[in-house]
């Protein structure tokens, strides 16, 4: 419902999408918030922000060469997040509450791929994860 650019100024895909989209890769590089994220994910005098969803970013840095990162989107349907929410009436011109109540019952997804940072771009580390929608289905066995 409304403006997708309104929506995301206004932090509704927190809701479905309250963490960032990866972090680094190597010791010492995720879940640091008490012995210094902003060292590994942060340029030196960044800070994070602080709204919902945005503030649980573990990587805002340019990438240069040689680093190694995860790229991690997913999609969460958070019961508990939703019921909150809800009864705050957060949002109700981007968010249909009585439409997403049937997928609470979901929970989420994730695809997870790590790339190198070449000079030339990246290379995937591993083999590519199916993420188109053909690509899904013809994994489904019935």
């Amino acid at each position: 419902m409304g403006n997708t650019e309104d929506a995301i100024q206004a932090g509704a895909h927190a809701l479905f999408f309250p963490t960032g989209l990866g972090h680094m890769m190597g010791l010492d590089v995720h879940d640091m918030e008490d012995l210094g994220e902003l060292n590994v994910g942060y340029n030196p005098g960044e800070s994070k922000s602080t709204q919902f969803g945005l503030k649980s970013l573990r990587l805002a840095k340019e990438l240069q060469t040689g680093h190694v990162v995860t790229i991690e989107p997913g999609i969460y349907f958070i019961p508990e997040l939703f019921k909150l929410w809800r009864a705050e009436k957060k949002l109700t011109n981007f968010i249909n509450y009585k439409k997403l109540k049937s997928y609470m019952g979901f929970g989420g997804v994730r695809i997870e791929q790590d790339y190198l940072i070449t000079k030339k771009g990246s290379r995937l580390l591993g083999r590519k994860k199916p993420m188109e929608i053909d690509e899904v289905e013809a994994l489904r066995s019935y």
